[in-house]
């Protein structure tokens, strides 16, 4: 199965992205400029102990490793605090490559650090989740979480390459797979209903990780990232597209304070109270909803919040979500499954309704 090569076009640099198998020791893959000066990988013990060495043995110059602990809540500024001090002790500088190797935590806490140490220094993503691969790695987008909401602090900063190395998810556990399906699924529904259609027709062979499959379905999102990326950068207009069901997973994330749930679960779950909230405006018919469901739980994804949210605190803490402009809420929603559209111009009420419909206190 030949690697693909995609490039992410952004006005004066661009960057490419490479998916397929083995791709961790292929030297040539990695940026020349960049081969032999001094490397940080920053990766937790999981991930580390299966592809670190593979890893090290493609740089020239000196590597250096940083571990952080596993898991959303360590995305802090505690721990980017430590990776600074860490890059410190070793007296790095400007000509310093960091190297993301791992998930999403891993790649937006590593990418933060590269944006803000010394005013930016160069970094690679190298995502070894299926979320991270077709996500968290391409675009730009690094962050921290605060305790009152996911990904406050952070700062656009653009990778020099991303090498997704779909060998990896040979030991990725399950649920993540699951997990990292949710953000497939989503590139579908805000704009590609000829992907739904393949991702309904082709879910049972992705759940069981078909080579074949889970290149064309990390390909394809890439792709369509890239080109939402390419026309804008910094979440002008388009690229708040991305964000479908991320309103209200974020609030499930920081109810649950970033424990229990899994991001492309609270995302997942969130693309399907998008839907409903449609329908109840007149926008998306009973049967895309219905197909939304369908997909969602075939993809092993929860399809409400975990007891104990009520409507109320959900909605409260939707109102501290980062997109929201002048006190007004935004949501993506849909005209139609591969028609979605960032709005504010939605009744309340029936927001309200389908906070009721889906958050069960107890």
């Amino acid at each position: 199965m030949k690697p693909v090569r995609l490039d992410v076009n952004i006005p004066g640099r661009h960057y490419p992205i490479h998916i397929g198998r083995g791709l961790l020791g292929q030297a040539d893959l990695l940026p020349h400029s960049l081969r032999a000066q001094t490397t940080v990988i920053v990766s937790n013990a999981t991930v580390a102990k299966h592809y670190m060495a593979r890893l090290k043995s493609t740089w020239t110059g000196s590597v250096l490793h940083f571990l952080m602990e596993d898991g959303e809540a360590f995305k802090t500024l505690d721990t980017a605090a430590a990776l600074i001090d860490f890059l410190l002790a070793h007296k790095l500088g400007r000509d310093a490559t960091l190297v993301a190797l791992g998930g999403g935590v891993v790649g937006d806490l590593c990418g933060f650090v590269a944006a803000v140490y010394q005013r930016g220094v160069a970094f690679i993503q190298v995502p070894t989740t299926l979320l991270a691969q077709v996500d968290s790695s391409v675009g730009g987008k690094t962050a921290v979480n605060r305790p009152a909401g996911k990904n406050m602090v952070g700062a656009f900063h653009q990778p020099q390459a991303v090498i997704a190395d779909l060998a990896t998810l040979d030991t990725l556990p399950q649920r993540e797979l699951q997990a990292g399906l949710a953000e497939v699924i989503k590139y579908g529904l805000i704009g590609d209903s000829n992907f739904f259609a393949w991702l309904e027709s082709n879910m049972e062979g992705l759940l069981e990780r078909d080579p074949k499959l889970l290149l064309e379905a990390v390909y394809n999102s890439c792709a369509h990232k890239a080109r939402v990326v390419a026309r804008d950068e910094r979440e002008a207009g388009q690229r708040a597209l991305l964000n479908l069901g991320h309103t209200f997973g974020h609030a499930i994330e920081a109810h649950l304070q970033y424990q229990d749930w899994l991001h492309g679960e609270a995302v997942g779950c969130g693309m399907l109270m998008a839907a409903d909230c449609s329908a109840r405006h007149g926008w998306l018919d009973g049967d895309a909803v219905q197909r939304i469901a369908r997909l969602l739980e075939r993809a092993g994804l929860p399809l409400a919040p975990p007891a104990g949210l009520s409507a109320a605190q959900m909605l409260d803490l939707m109102r501290g979500d980062k997109k929201n402009l002048n006190g007004q809420v935004r949501l993506v929603l849909f005209d139609g499954i591969g028609q979605a559209r960032v709005s504010a111009d939605y009744d309340p009420q029936l927001l309200d309704a389908t906070l009721q419909a889906f958050c069960k206190p107890c």
